[in-house]
């Protein structure tokens, strides 16, 4: 019954990679202006919706070339904001921005050039890289709960790291299980969380501005206390990566087709959630919060959209049919159909295909 599991497993994780896959060898167009096939009233449609909504950060990067970037400054009053949520700013003015829960989708590539260095195992219970009580599970408990069931939220632990559910058995958003992958990729590689990160990603993609801190007292205890700050060009580079079928601008690989592609397979509690990336285009989803929600994620977007979400609604969305990537940044939206809305305005403004 395993291995049947693990073959079906396998052919649907092919099935969705040779999509991304073909979606992402469509031929560039010729080098030029690529924006220049926007439409221009719509561009700026977006952008000044995007600006009312609180935001410090939009990037539109189309075939590798940026479409549209627009920084803007806090608001005077925004001191609490400023202390807890950024450090300085980069080169393009851009705020350089604690991205919150978009870090997991980050921490996921690690995972999966950790398992392409033959590093790690996701099949394998956390406990073979943490040792026992590194929840509050009885040891048999933790031996059920494997390091795939932390990328896919269905550890059945509660967010106090108690036992609540059979592994597996369901979608809970836990941000403090999440946070045992850290420790899991510094046990399995050796190197401490900035070393590897920037060794195995940051460096190789060119995320110069990317990197761990310690987050403020301010922030409060979440359950993970380290903070992933960048910028929007960075988070576009997570971005193109995909696109790129896993390769760095320079051409070497990053991260293999197989593990990219296995980020994004449906997981079985939630099919709008692969490894610690969202997926639009399910039937029905399953909320943060723990709703089930019918249709998709977002109705008006691509279907193939892959996402990053974040507190205060970080946001890198990515369309491989499009070969697409927008990054926003910046406080919590007031419209809390934010995501709908920009995609409806973005629609509009895309070439004519």
């Amino acid at each position: 019954m395993v291995a049947r599991t693990r073959i079906l497993h396998r052919r649907v994780c092919l099935s969705v990679l040779g999509g991304l896959l073909a979606a992402c060898s469509s031929p560039r167009p010729p080098a030029g202006d690529v924006s220049a096939s926007w439409s221009t009233p719509a561009l700026e449609e977006v952008a000044g919706y995007v600006r009312s909504q609180k935001t410090t950060g939009l990037l539109i990067v189309q075939e590798a070339a940026v479409v549209l970037e627009r920084n803007w400054p806090l608001e005077a009053g925004d001191t609490r904001f400023a202390a807890n949520w950024t450090a300085g700013k980069d080169r393009h003015g851009a705020l350089l921005e604690d991205v919150a829960s978009a870090q997991k989708s980050l921490v996921a590539l690690l995972v999966a050039v950790a398992i392409d260095k033959g590093l790690l195992d996701v099949a394998q219970p956390v406990s073979a890289y943490l040792g026992k009580g590194w929840s509050r599970a009885s040891d048999v408990q933790e031996q059920a709960i494997t390091v795939r069931h932390l990328l896919e939220m269905s550890s059945g632990l509660s967010e106090k790291l108690l036992p609540e559910a059979v592994p597996g058995s369901r979608f809970f958003y836990n941000t403090p299980a999440y946070a045992m992958l850290k420790p899991v990729l510094e046990k399995a590689s050796g190197q401490s969380l900035e070393r590897l990160t920037q060794a195995w990603l940051t460096g190789p993609l060119g995320m110069a501005d990317t990197q761990w801190r310690q987050r403020p007292a301010g922030f409060g205890d979440v359950g993970n206390p380290t903070g992933l700050y960048s910028t929007p060009r960075d988070l576009a580079r997570l971005g193109q990566l995909f696109l790129d079928r896993g390769r760095a601008p320079d051409g070497r690989q990053v991260v293999s087709e197989a593990q990219l592609g296995a980020l994004v397979v449906r997981s079985e509690g939630n099919p709008s959630y692969g490894r610690l990336w969202w997926l639009n285009g399910s039937d029905w989803f399953m909320r943060a919060d723990g709703q089930r929600v019918n249709g998709a994620l977002i109705p008006v977007a691509p279907a193939d959209l892959i996402m990053a979400f974040g507190a205060l609604d970080r946001r890198i969305f990515i369309s491989p049919s499009l070969r697409l990537v927008v990054v926003r940044t910046g406080q919590a939206t007031p419209d809390r159909d934010f995501n709908q809305q920009l995609w409806a305005r973005l629609m509009k403004a895309l070439p004519a295909r």
